[in-house]
C-alpha cells in the first residue's frame, strides 16, 4: 500500500514538472513542438505558429504550399535560442531538405526570431516559415 502511494505521489510529481510553467519552459516547449511539426512535413500546423501580425502583412500563397509539398525534411538541427530584447528571442536552424521527385539533399538556414505574447501567454514566430528557396 505504501509503495502503491509513493508511485501515485511520484507520478503526480513527474506530471507538474511536465507542464510550461514559465516563459523559458514555454517558449522550450513551443520551439521542440514546431520542430517536430516541421520535420514531420506538417505545414498547415507549422503555419498556427505563426503570429498573426506576420500572416496579415504576408499571407501564405499556394506557392508556397505547393514548394513544401516538393520537399521532404529529412534533417533538423537547431542552435540554441538566443535573447535578442525584451520577449524577443533567436534562433538559428539547419534544415536538411529531399526533393521528392530528384532525391537531391540541401540545406537552408532558417534564422527563426520569436516573440512572447503576454496577453495569449504564447510565443508566436515572427519571421514566418523558412525559405525554401534558398540557394
Amino acid at each position: 500500500m505504501l509503495r502503491l502511494a509513493v508511485l501515485s505521489l511520484a507520478l503526480c510529481l513527474l506530471a507538474g514538472c511536465s507542464a510550461p510553467n514559465s516563459k523559458g519552459d514555454l517558449l522550450n516547449a513551443t520551439l521542440e513542438s514546431y520542430a517536430a511539426t516541421i520535420r514531420w512535413g506538417n505545414l498547415e500546423d507549422a503555419a498556427s505558429y505563426i503570429d498573426p501580425e506576420t500572416l496579415k502583412l504576408h499571407p501564405l500563397s499556394s506557392v508556397d504550399l505547393q514548394r513544401f509539398q516538393q520537399v521532404r525534411v529529412s534533417g533538423y538541427t537547431a542552435q540554441p535560442a538566443r535573447p535578442l530584447g525584451e520577449g524577443v528571442v533567436g534562433q538559428t536552424v539547419e534544415i536538411v531538405l529531399t526533393n521528392n521527385n530528384t532525391q537531391t539533399v540541401r540545406s537552408v538556414l532558417d534564422r527563426q526570431r520569436w516573440r512572447y505574447d503576454e496577453k495569449s501567454k504564447r510565443w508566436w514566430l515572427v519571421s514566418g516559415l523558412p525559405d525554401i528557396t534558398q540557394r
